[in-house]
């Protein structure tokens, strides 16, 4: 009894310790004043709880960490101080994010632990869903093979999913991807009804911005809980050469209207051979973050799948991965620009992230019902139409073979011994480990998402060019592992 006394005491210090954090964020972002002293105090801390006493993780992966979040926090002030984003919409953020997520913990992990009695396991902290393939661009590379007249989920069925993994799941965190998500609809039903109906839920969705007018832009605001990540190829050249003449201008204008509104967006943008220099300048970066307000920024290396198979000559080479990787940290702890490149930055989720993974980990469900490990893995066993049809729900995906292979995979590489993990500058299990991937985690009955995921496994060019990849990424990433975070 005493010992419960204790621990229900030490719960009640916590939440007392993270509601003063959460204070201490909206003064920082709310007043000018002291500011400065507010946030080195803040970020002392942080510093403190990451850097200096997480010992469970290398100090070079946990320092980089420490400086994404210092960069997101400085993205954000930047903005609020120009006006880029309200600060009533800022304050709905911090209580959906922080409140939500480390506030409302117990009840997160009280659903936690339920989930894992049943299952067996912990759930994965998110999904990503695409509910429509429908899109009105013709993107060259396009890895979702969109298209105008395409699938979608029944809006029945995306509202299940949803209210699972919030329900049955306890996430509070939620990517929408396409196709075009603001083309989803189903029976006058739009994806601003889910938005609306789970308004604890933060919600971020990949667009091509031609959607985003001054309305939907006022009725993001209005929300308080979704962010749009608008992709751009570079500037106008590189983006309308791939995306379409003219779109680069609608982009511009779509970010006009976020910003008038006050809602923080971020950009995406696709790494290829084409516009790799575009990418290892400054102007780039400069011209999203500084004269755009963009507030974070996503960056992908171009996988050669969807429309893209044919398209290996758009891959990016080993070496200029590598300076890819070398401007990421340069912009992150320099220029403080909030950026993640999802191979780049691998040490900052521990490595790979699919296959649904606890903790940081993910899965995907494409506009079919297709239950994928992740977006780039365009393989699958289960379909959640079927698995609901079956009386089963979508948490039973992650017991597929295909899935527990991709997560021992994940413990051996990495997550079996965090202080002495393999490279986590190659952390894509199907990128960066092609031959391991079609030999130890692909299984045999597998399904291909699309004729080019079919193709792909039986092409030899295909398997030489990817293993060829592979093996120059090693040469060039291990001494930088060992160098600079083995050796401490």
């Amino acid at each position: 009894m005493k010992q419960k006394s204790v621990s229900n005491l030490r719960k009640k210090i916590d939440r007392i310790k993270l509601n003063i954090y959460v204070s201490l964020l909206k003064r920082i972002f709310s007043i000018k004043k002291g500011r400065e002293l507010l946030l080195k105090k803040f970020k002392k801390k942080v510093y403190d709880v990451l850097v200096v006493k997480d010992k469970a993780f290398l100090k070079q992966v946990q320092l980089k960490k420490y400086e994404f979040l210092i960069a997101m926090l400085e993205s954000a002030k930047r903005n609020l101080d120009k006006g880029f984003i309200s600060k009533k919409v800022l304050n709905r953020i911090i209580d959906t994010l922080v409140n939500g997520a480390l506030l409302k913990r117990d009840i997160q992990k009280q659903i936690k632990n339920k989930f894992k009695k049943k299952y067996g396991v912990f759930p994965p902290h998110f999904i990503v869903l695409s509910p429509t393939q429908r899109c009105n661009l013709h993107c060259v590379g396009c890895y979702a093979s969109a298209k105008i007249n395409a699938a979608s989920l029944p809006y029945k069925v995306v509202d299940r999913i949803v209210g699972e993994v919030y329900h049955e799941w306890g996430s509070r965190f939620i990517t929408i991807s396409g196709g075009e998500p603001l083309m989803y609809q189903d029976n006058g039903k739009t994806l601003f009804d889910i938005w609306k109906k789970y308004k604890n839920i933060f919600f971020l969705f990949y667009t091509n911005g031609t959607f985003l007018t001054k309305d939907v832009a006022k009725k993001l605001a209005s929300l308080g809980n979704v962010t749009p990540a608008i992709s751009v190829e570079g500037f106008e050249k590189e983006t309308d050469e791939r995306r379409g003449k003219g779109i680069f201008k609608r982009i511009l204008k779509a970010m006009e209207n976020l910003r008038e509104a006050g809602v923080p967006f971020g950009v995406s943008v696709t790494a290829t051979a084409k516009n790799a220099k575009v990418l290892l300048g400054d102007k780039f970066y400069d011209f999203f973050f500084k004269e755009q307000g963009a507030s974070y920024m996503w960056m992908f290396q171009l996988m050669p799948i969807g429309k893209a198979r044919e398209m290996r000559e758009l891959m990016i080479t080993p070496k200029q991965r590598i300076k890819l990787y070398r401007k990421w940290e340069n912009l992150l702890k320099k220029k403080k620009y909030c950026i993640a490149d999802f191979w780049n930055s691998g040490v900052l989720s521990n490595g790979c992230i699919a296959y649904g993974r606890a903790d940081q980990g993910y899965l995907y469900i494409d506009w079919n019902g297709n239950i994928m490990p992740c977006v780039f893995v365009p393989y699958y066993k289960d379909n959640v139409l079927d698995l609901y049809s079956k009386g089963k729900k979508l948490a039973h995906a992650l017991f597929s073979d295909f899935f527990i292979n991709g997560r021992k995979w994940q413990k051996n590489y990495g997550l079996k011994d965090t202080r002495k993990p393999n490279n986590w500058l190659m952390p894509c299990s199907i990128r960066d480990h092609w031959d391991t991937f079609r030999k130890s985690i692909l299984p045999k009955d597998a399904k291909p998402e699309d004729t080019s995921a079919k193709l792909a496994l039986k092409s030899k060019t295909y398997n030489k060019t990817l293993e060829k990849f592979d093996k120059e990424l090693k040469k060039l990433t291990e001494p930088i592992w060992k160098k600079e975070y083995l050796k401490e």
